[in-house]
């Protein structure tokens, strides 16, 4: 999984796996899932992010294999 935050329109995007999409709806104004082409969810768009969600931090807890961490 990789979170991807994009400053200059003030998005998240939610990287869940390395499958392409093929389909994505909006379930809420903003947010986008993107679906791979067997119907599994690939992706969460978070627009506006920064009112929406904290951004201030991330806690990860419960992780069942090691967490590389990755500042760009």
């Amino acid at each position: 999984m990789k979170l991807k935050y994009y400053k200059e329109t003030d998005s998240l995007y939610i990287d869940l796996s390395s499958k392409p999409s093929s389909e994505s709806k909006e379930i809420s104004e903003g947010i986008v899932l993107d679906y791979d082409s067997e119907g599994n969810i690939v992706g969460i768009d978070i627009d506006n992010a920064s009112k929406k969600i904290d951004l201030k931090e991330i806690v990860l807890s419960k992780i069942p294999t090691e967490v590389e961490t990755v500042i760009a």
